[in-house]
This record gives C-alpha cells, structure tokens and sequence, in this order.
C-alpha cells in the first residue's frame, strides 16, 4: 500500500469495506439496534486495521456512547450470550452466530503511577475515545450504520508507512498504560510496523515504567509477540529500547562482549538466529503425525530463544586462547524455570520449556553414531513427549557458516533419528517401561506397595533402557538377582 492509494478517490476505504463484507449485514443490524435506543455505535481499532490491511476478523470491537448497563438492555433478545466479565473497563462481551463481539463504552483509561490496574473514566464522544488508543494505526473507526470513517489522527497515513506513532504524545500515551510499549514491539512482530523515533525515545526512557504492569498483561503481550510472523524484528525492538531489561533481562544479557580474537560467537545473535530456525522447521498447522510440531509452537520458539541464556553465568577463558561454557544447559534450565514462573507461565510451558532447555547439548555426545541402543533409549525416554520439539530445537541449534560441519552435523542427526525410528519399530520405543508391571514385581518379590517396590521398578526400568527386551522370564530372573544382590549387602 503505498501514500497514493490512500489519496486516490476513497478506493482505498472500498477496499476496506469489500474486506467486511461478510460482516457488513451483521454491522448494519448493530449500527441500527444502538441507533433505535439512541446511542452511538462505531467498529473501531483492530478490525478496522486490518480491513485496511486487506486481514479479515472473526472479532469485532465496538465503541458506543452506551453505558454498560445500556450495552446490556440493547443487546438483549439480539446477542446469543452476551457475558460481563470486563464490566469494570466498560465492556460487555456477546456472541452472535460464530461472532465474538466487544462492546465498550466510551473511556480515557490512566494507571494512577503506582498501582497494576487502570483507573477508568469514560468518556463522551468518538474522537475523544480514539486519542486515547495505543497507536494511530488504532485509532481509526467506521461509525455505524453509515459507515463514515473517522481518523482524526493519520492512521490511514501511517498504515500505509507502516509506521507506529501515538494519538498523543508518547509520553503520555505510555504513561496512560505502560504496557504499549510492549505492544509496539508486537505491532513489529505481528505486522512489519516500525515504531517512529519519537515513540523508540519514549519508550527508551520510560521502560522501566513496565514494571507497574502485573506480569500477567506482560506475559500475554510477549506470548502475541512469541507467536507472532517475525518475533525476531519484536525482541530486536525490546532489547534496543530497554523493555527486555524490564521482561526477559537474560536476553540482552547474552550480548556477550566478543574479544579481539573473536573466541566465540555472538550469543545474541546466535539466540535470535536459532529461534528463526526452529520457527522455519514447524510443521504446518494441520499436520499429524509422531514428533510433528505444528507451528505457532510456543514451547519449540521459547526453548529456541532461551537455549543459550546460562551462558554468561558460565563463561570462562581457558589457557591456551579457549572458550568454555560448561553446564550452561543446567545453569539455564534452571534461570529459565525462574524466570518462566515470574512471568506466570502456566506449569506444564514452565516444565517443557525448561526440559528443552536442559536437553539440547545432549545430541553432542552422540558424535558419528558411537551411541549404544541404551544410550538412544535414554535420549528419547528423556525426552519423552517433548522429542519432535527437541529433534527441532537441536537442528536449529546449528548457525555455523561452516558448510561442512553443518552438513555433518545434519546427516549426524539423520543418522540418529533413523535410529531412534527403527528401535519404535522393534520396541514400541515411545512407552518403554518395565516387562514387570507393580503387581508382578511386589509378587515375585513378597513385597507391599512402597518405597522398596519403587527401587525394583526402577532397576528394572534401568535394564529395559540398557539391555532391551529381555521377555518376562529374563526380567523376572534378573529382578530375583537383584534382589538377592541387595539382600547381601544389607540394601
């Protein structure tokens, strides 16, 4: 879209209204129900963008001079559902047909300047719950049922720029609500906007005022941004203007100082460049299938940019001119776990994140195939169900410009998963478990249920990952001679 559509003769709105069309009948009821109960109604924000971008929503945003209870009483009889939860901000959510609607009255939202939750104030007009939008790319509306387009403030312009500025000045925009500057850094991600110099300045020195924000507004925004096209172009914006210091502080943190002799690789760098990787080695999202990842994966995508992050904790210089990192998987499965649950990630992304983590050197032991079928046993029994994320996250993991190490590590890793395919085959590898289940063991052995039940189990687990099938005949007797074995010597 260039500046000249935006001028030529409104083609550029008929563009935006042929993209609502399969909403047009369901906006004109909407414009006409709020008219006969004299209020005002617009479609404004997120779905107004994206008609323009030529994106259709299946969510719509409204804005209306109707209070809450008035939104209610009007949608009444009309809505499927209609649900209050954020009554509170002036919003009345309902249902029509396969539609999610949000209607909100009215408002000029500011933060108070030390509490997490904004103060409300609604407002009386259109244009004055416009400059109160994060961006101008927002603050564009369609009024309803007749379909005049307001943009009072050159959104239409910096749509076309694909430029982010304020309707207000920046610094009062981000002093309304701190989290729009987390948006700006989605926005890039999500769309290919640019913030402009004065809202990069703003938020460079106003990044600190994220902290203000509960951290679970925060994690949703880094969530959108994670999933986003172009997460890299987002966390570049964050790191450069501050935000990650305040959100994920151990990514700027890999921007190892490098020295003279060039001893390492950019960590950073490294970091970004492998997240893009395991995001172009996801599987389509409809795919099936043993170890597929469908992409947006948010495990796959956090564990990528995460990997890396024990590294400065573990960097040592060695005699000799060398680098090392040693244990900086363990070090940063442990930082990630900590910093995952700051954030509020629910437990199960907190636990495979930060497993992911902790696994992705292990392929490195496995050199020209020297491994034992034990030692893949182990590998995919580690990983459990968290290995197609691992074949990924490892694959990824390789930004060398080496083309022959590249080459060699690849057909390494072919090596090991057609390994790993062929024991499934043979072993039902992806439920490995003891030939003797709990009663069988507590039976051979004359035991209850309880701690020494559990030690037989897992020895017998131990000799099903080092030695195979051995049939319940072999396992029986092997776990008799352990048996016998810990009896001796008094265990």
């Amino acid at each position: 879209m260039s500046a000249t559509e935006i001028t030529s003769d409104g083609a550029l709105l008929l563009r935006a209204l042929r993209e609502l069309t399969p909403s047009m009948e369901l906006l004109t009821e909407v414009g006409e129900l709020f008219a006969a109960a004299g209020h005002d109604v617009a479609l404004v924000g997120g779905p107004v963008r994206d008609a323009f971008l030529g994106r259709t929503s299946t969510d719509l945003d409204f804005t209306t001079s109707a209070g809450p209870d008035e939104i209610e009483r009007t949608l009444a009889g009309w809505a499927d559902t209609t649900w209050d939860v954020g009554r509170a901000f002036g919003t009345i959510g309902a249902r029509r047909g396969d539609m999610t609607l949000e209607f909100t009255t009215y408002r000029a939202d500011a933060y108070d300047g030390t509490t997490r939750k904004p103060v409300v104030a609604f407002g009386d007009s259109l244009e004055e719950d416009l400059v109160r939008r994060d961006f101008r790319v927002n603050a564009m509306a369609l009024r309803l049922p007749d379909l005049t387009f307001v943009d009072p403030h050159g959104g239409l312009e910096d749509l076309a720029a694909r430029r982010l500025r304020t309707p207000h000045r920046p610094e009062v925009s981000f002093s309304d609500d701190p989290l729009r500057m987390m948006r700006a850094a989605r926005f890039t991600a999500q769309l290919g906007f640019v913030p402009d110099d004065e809202v990069r300045a703003a938020t460079t020195d106003m990044a600190q005022r994220l902290q203000i924000v509960s951290a679970e507004r925060v994690r949703d925004e880094l969530v959108k941004l994670v999933l986003a096209a172009d997460p890299r172009a987002g966390l570049e914006v964050m790191v450069s203007t501050g935000l990650a210091e305040q959100v994920l502080p151990e990514l700027p943190a890999l921007q190892l100082e490098v020295d003279e002799h060039h001893r390492h690789k950019d960590v950073y760098e490294h970091s970004l460049t492998v997240l893009q990787q395991a995001i172009d080695l996801e599987d389509a999202p409809d795919a099936e299938g043993e170890d597929v990842v469908p992409g947006p994966d948010l495990v796959l995508r956090l564990a990528a940019l995460l990997h890396d992050i024990g590294k400065p904790a573990t960097r040592r210089f060695e005699p000799g001119g060398g680098v090392s990192f040693h244990h900086h998987e363990v070090v940063g499965a442990k930082m990630t776990r900590s910093r995952l649950r700051a954030l509020r990630f629910d437990k199960d992304t907190v636990k495979a994140v930060t497993r992911l983590v902790e696994l992705h050197l292990r392929f490195h032991g496995y050199g020209t195939g020297e491994w034992s079928d034990s030692a893949v046993r182990r590998y995919v029994t580690d990983a459990g169900p968290l290995l197609g994320r691992l074949h990924k996250l490892t694959r990824s993991d390789c930004t060398t410009r080496n083309r022959r190490k590249a080459a060699r590590l690849a057909a390494s890793y072919d090596h090991l998963e057609e390994r790993i395919d062929r024991l499934r085959e043979e072993e039902e590898l992806a439920a490995v478990r003891p030939e003797l289940d709990g009663h069988q063991i507590g039976e051979a052995l004359g035991i209850p249920p309880g701690p020494e039940l559990g030690r037989a189990y897992q020895h017998l687990l131990a000799v099903r990952l080092d030695q195979g099938l051995l049939g319940e005949d072999g396992a029986r007797a092997e776990l008799l001679r352990w048996w016998a074995e810990q009896e001796r010597s008094g265990g």
